[in-house]
């Protein structure tokens, strides 16, 4: 994130920085947005976010968006895979041949290990026969949240665009169209119809679309749901150093994206390195977050928060041994960073009569 370079300063007297951490979501307080830690010589830098929606609206010209990883990997996640077995039990090696003869199904050997290619009609026909169940949608339901949430509360327009990236050769897109919130909560997202699942997970397309569609929005704010590794990481730096130095220069607007991780095979490392990237700029466009570690959708908004944005009166800010760290007399903003020893575990924030407690957890 490149505010840290703003923060930590360049100058060669200055401690040299650790890596920043953010907290996974299950350690945060939920009062808290998220909370990044960075070990500096011999203190630690800490950044928190007070959790609430961004205090702009529909006037102020958010244009929102939604695009769902569409990679072969990502078939079973959207139901178009086989799951359990069904009430027949396996296919017999007749019908196995029988799919075999038909160019139904085709055996490779893959790092030693021989791994069956069904097509598409072979697996319908498993399961019209009863071997097998289809796979459970398990993006459907979180697809309907998203955009439901972002057209009801943040989009100028009430709708929320939604795409399917990842298609053919991995760079292909399908877009879907423009889905209010009424549309969300009936909407079908069974991955792309008219192309094929990805043969790779090609990132900056996707990307690229939404900061072309809507490059005159005052505000943007694009969601890219993956399960796994993408394979143009470089390009996808490349292309949003670009859009910092052009946001900095004042030549296009801001906006927002933010990479959800679903599934088990997650590259967290890759999400980190575009959550951390350094643009040269005082521009941060990427945040990264877990899907099984939010617990609610604002927590999309955490790093759109300003310090700008006061959300109480007073605040302070106390160490573990209960002095004070930092006051706030004029007002806590939604964003918070201060300093302690390298050797403090926890920080509290008192607010309203009431007291935040929050462990640290200093990133080696």
């Amino acid at each position: 994130m490149s505010f840290w370079k703003k923060i930590f300063g360049g100058g060669d007297s200055q401690p040299k920085a650790g890596p920043n951490h953010q907290l996974p979501s299950t350690m945060v307080a939920k009062e808290f947005g998220e909370v990044n830690v960075r070990r500096i010589g011999d203190e630690i830098e800490i950044l928190f976010t007070i959790l609430m929606e961004p205090t702009g609206t529909a006037s102020e010209g958010w244009q929102t968006g939604v695009a769902l990883d569409a990679s072969g990997s990502m078939m079973h996640a959207f139901g178009r895979d086989l799951g359990a077995d069904g009430p027949k039990g396996a296919p017999p090696q007749q019908l196995l041949n029988q799919y075999t003869q038909r160019g139904w199904l085709q055996v490779i050997n893959h790092q030693g290990q021989n791994i069956p290619i069904l097509s598409a009609d072979c697996k319908e026909d498993l399961v019209t026969r009863g071997h097998f169940f289809w796979s459970k949608n398990e993006v459907e339901p979180m697809a309907r949240r998203l955009t439901a949430y972002l057209a009801s509360n943040l989009d100028a327009d009430g709708g929320t665009t939604v795409i399917y990236w990842a298609c053919g050769d991995g760079k292909q897109l399908e877009v879907l169209g423009d889905l209010t919130a009424e549309d969300c909560e009936r909407a079908v997202f069974q991955g792309p119809q008219n192309v094929e699942f990805g043969q790779g997970t090609f990132l900056a397309p996707a990307v690229r679309y939404f900061a072309d569609r809507f490059a005159d929005a005052t505000n943007g704010m694009y969601i890219f749901v993956t399960d796994g590794e993408l394979n143009d990481l470089e390009d996808v730096k490349k292309y949003t150093i670009k859009l910092c130095k052009e946001i900095q220069a004042k030549k296009r607007n801001p906006l927002k994206c933010v990479l959800i991780g679903i599934g088990d095979n997650i590259n967290e490392g890759q999400m980190e390195e575009l959550d951390d990237l350094d643009s040269g700029t005082e521009v941060d466009i990427w945040d990264h977050k877990i899907a099984k570690e939010m617990r609610a959708l604002v927590e999309i908004f955490a790093e759109v928060v300003s310090e700008h944005q006061i959300v109480a009166p007073m605040g302070r800010i106390f160490n573990e041994q209960g002095e004070i760290v930092k006051h706030f007399t004029d007002g806590l903003p939604a964003r918070v960073t201060f300093r302690m020893p390298a050797s403090a575990r926890s920080f509290a924030l008192e607010v309203e009569g009431t007291r935040i407690e929050q462990s640290v957890v200093v990133a080696k």
